[in-house]
């Protein structure tokens, strides 16, 4: 027997190295590997279903599955998470000395629906009372003008959404002061400059660090996802992708701890490395279901509640059920 040829879309990770540069096999699969950004993987998942395996955002994933129309099926393996202190960026001549200074503020955003943006909110809400009816909501690119929506979205009638104008990015919105605030996953290209637009947070990593010691939530932001078809013609695969995605991460996590040589181009990664044992442990950036249902459920509890998901979805319904345990010797 031939082993399956299947496309497998995602990021150029170091916890996807490994499976790229053939250290770790996919038992019974000969993987074709593209490496692409988050945004097209996405667009062409979304749109036409274009890969076997790849990379989805795990917002855009509740909201087809709550919909039940999404044609991937998750595996619990989380490619990107982020704590989202970083992604909330103000104008520092307007007063905001802290989250709980956005409510009545204009603040910008690429897509409502967007991850890292639910995340956002949630922290607004929840940590400094913010909720996404308290401010107004203005989309666009945040370099390019003209970014829509992926998915059809149906917000409660108190919030206030509406497009920018024609031809304007959010980063020039912010730099012209036009908008008081913007979250997203990428910094803004106007960041730093003149002092004039900085972090929300003024020392965002310490934030974050309290955060997760009063909360121990490291938020997910994308998970697997294995074309449905596929799952079902196969019912082995999705538990063997699990494992093999965690033996990538596992080698990953054995060399960046390999102090002879820093892999990578950043000061200070073995103390980093050491900091975070000591917060999060061992297995600080963990797969699985069971390891991370809080994280989940936090998340899909504030994806329902900011009018992305029709109904809440529980944890369980994102992944294949072959899934939930494994094997251990």
């Amino acid at each position: 027997m031939t082993d399956l040829n299947l496309s497998i879309a995602v990021g150029d990770y170091d916890r996807m190295r490994p499976l790229f540069n053939g250290d770790i096999k996919i038992d019974g699969v000969d993987p074709v590997f593209l490496r692409l950004s988050p945004e097209e993987i996405f667009f062409r998942a979304f749109r036409h279903a274009d890969f076997d395996v790849c990379e989805l955002s795990l917002s855009s994933f509740a909201v087809k599955t709550a919909n039940g129309d999404c044609p991937y099926v998750g595996i619990p393996v989380f490619p990107s998470r982020a704590f989202r202190h970083t992604s909330i960026y103000v104008r520092k001549d307007r007063g905001i000395e802290s989250p709980a200074d956005l409510k009545g503020k204009r603040i910008g955003l690429p897509e409502y629906q967007l991850t890292a943006n639910v995340w956002a909110r949630a922290l607004m809400e929840d940590e400094f009372g913010v909720a996404p009816r308290d401010v107004e909501w203005i989309r666009a690119g945040i370099e390019e003008p003209g970014r829509p929506e992926k998915i059809k979205l149906n917000l409660p009638s108190d919030v206030k959404l509406s497009d920018a104008p024609d031809g304007s990015t959010l980063s020039g919105l912010l730099r012209s002061g036009d908008i008081d605030a913007m979250i997203g996953p990428r910094i803004p290209s106007c960041f730093g400059e003149a002092n004039r637009v900085g972090w929300a947070f003024e020392d965002p990593r310490a934030a974050a660090m309290d955060y997760y010691r009063r909360t121990k939530i490291f938020p997910i932001m994308h998970i697997v996802g294995i074309r449905r078809d596929l799952a079902e013609a196969h019912p082995w695969l999705a538990a063997t992708l699990v494992k093999a995605f965690s033996a990538a991460k596992s080698l990953c996590a054995e060399r960046l701890s390999d102090t002879s040589a820093t892999k990578v181009m950043l000061p200070f990664v073995e103390e980093q490395v050491h900091e975070t044992r000591k917060l999060m442990g061992d297995d600080y950036w963990s797969y699985g279901l069971n390891a991370n249902r809080h994280v989940l459920e936090t998340f899909l509890h504030h994806h329902h509640a900011q009018g992305l998901s029709s109904r809440k979805v529980d944890p369980e319904e994102l992944f294949d059920p072959s899934t939930f345990e494994s094997a251990v010797i």
